[in-house]
């Protein structure tokens, strides 16, 4: 998983001086669901557009992906008041958990698709 291209889909690159950790905000499990779907999204576009045959079995996540990834972000933010680092925090967790194991990845992705539909994107 490239670490570097979640920050980049998400526009959360901080200058040095801004970069304290901050606190991440607890989530229900709705939201939490919406972190974990947009890293997911994420990381089935960035395998997609590298030719990944394992990403190929799911419909093209290039634009509505990113899309639900940085509106479901943005609605957290305002929903829990985190602000651009804490929601880093949060997707780079759940980057890394669903990156280092596709078998998750693969088993979260019906439930993040049905998600994605109901989202009206």
């Amino acid at each position: 998983m490239n670490k570097l291209a979640l920050i980049a889909a998400l526009g959360l690159a901080t200058p040095l001086a801004a970069q304290d950790a901050s606190a991440p905000p607890q989530l229900d499990a709705a939201q939490q669901a919406s972190v974990r779907c947009g890293a997911a999204f994420a990381i089935v576009a960035r395998g997609q557009a590298e030719g990944d045959e394992a990403m190929a079995r799911y419909p093209d996540l290039k634009e509505r992906g990113l899309e639900f990834f940085v509106r479901s972000t943005a609605r957290l933010m305002d929903e829990t008041g985190a602000d651009r680092e804490a929601m880093r925090a949060l997707v780079m967790a759940e980057g890394a958990a669903l990156g280092s194991d596709p078998a998750s990845l693969h088993a979260v992705m019906p439930a993040c698709l049905l998600m994605l539909d109901a989202s009206g994107l």
